[in-house]
């Protein structure tokens, strides 16, 4: 592992342990030439992923652009990072286990949408305002219109 203070190839690991979603190893390093420590994930990949963009262009899956899809839908709002992780992870689980190799990237924004939805309903409609593209003040209120009914179901079920 490349050093990211001095570039040197030769690090060394000082501890390694799960990582609190038990998905991941994190592992602390040291570099010998600088003493530079630092934090690495490692993670299984079970199948290298492509993305299908409505273009029709293909592009590597990113895990990280996908993390960045959440920072960004719940930027400000009170969701811990762990809750973060756990749905990234879920998604990228469901997409690799799926067997397919290219996946739509319709299909990741809708499993997005999902797991916002229960994260929370603020970040639901800004994610959802650029996936579905409004346009007008209507589309909100029908956003809105369909997390109050989920609310008022949930509430009925209670």
């Amino acid at each position: 592992m490349r050093c990211p203070f001095c570039g040197s190839d030769e690090t060394q690991v000082k501890d390694s342990r799960p990582a609190e979603d038990n998905t991941s190893i994190r592992r602390r390093r040291i570099c010998p030439d600088c003493g530079g420590r630092f934090t690495t994930f490692e993670r299984v990949q079970l199948r290298e992923l492509m993305v299908l963009k409505k273009t029709g262009r293909k592009v590597p899956f990113d895990r990280d652009k996908l993390v960045r899809s959440f920072e960004i839908a719940l930027r400000k709002r009170p969701v811990d990072r762990d809750r973060i992780e756990r749905a990234v992870s879920g998604i990228v689980r469901r997409l690799e286990s799926s067997g397919e190799t290219e996946i739509s990237s319709e299909a990741i924004g809708l499993q997005v949408l999902e797991a916002l939805k229960s994260l929370d309903d603020v970040g639901f409609v800004r994610y959802a305002s650029v996936y579905r593209d409004f346009s007008h003040a209507e589309d909100f209120e029908q956003v809105i219109a369909e997390i109050n009914a989920k609310i008022s179901r949930d509430s009925v079920a209670e």
